[in-house]
């Protein structure tokens, strides 16, 4: 009995200690989501010709219009890491790059295995910052005091 005691503080301990690290784990995936889809959208900027000729050729968004996605996919990179990284309206910002994600990838049929699994990898980082919030080290924490966009 005394060793299935040990057994549960233990186990209580580990989970606090958790705790305490997932304001940490969410700055790290908002610093490397951000990073990703940034360098995106500044790569879109720095040749907006080859830009417009792969949202003509290569990419396939549904509904609209080759330029009109150029503008919105370049604007969506552009802006919504910015408010992932500083954690304001956080949880709003990666539910639309997470669909963003999404629409990439239905979007552009020739993305290998490899490059799948990227997006898989930014899809699950960018849904548990929507379920779980952006953490207290955000400033929708500090501007907000306890709001549900975390």
């Amino acid at each position: 009995m005394m060793m299935l005691h040990r057994c549960v503080a233990w186990y209580a301990a580990a989970c606090r200690l958790l705790d305490r690290l997932q304001p940490l784990f969410a700055l790290a995936a908002r610093i490397y989501l951000a990073r990703v889809f940034l360098l995106a959208g500044l790569t879109k900027l720095r040749d907006w010709d080859v830009t417009l000729l792969l949202f003509t050729e290569e990419y396939h968004v549904p509904l609209l219009p080759p330029g009109v996605a150029a503008v919105a996919g370049t604007v969506t990179e552009l802006f919504f890491p910015v408010l992932l990284l500083f954690g304001l309206g956080g949880r709003v910002a990666a539910l639309v790059l997470f669909v963003f994600n999404t629409v990439a990838v239905i979007s552009y049929p020739g993305l290998e295995a490899v490059e799948i699994k990227d997006h898989v990898l930014w899809g699950v980082l960018l849904m548990y910052l929507v379920v779980h919030g952006t953490g207290t080290w955000s400033l929708s924490r500090w501007v907000g005091r306890g709001s549900t966009s975390r």
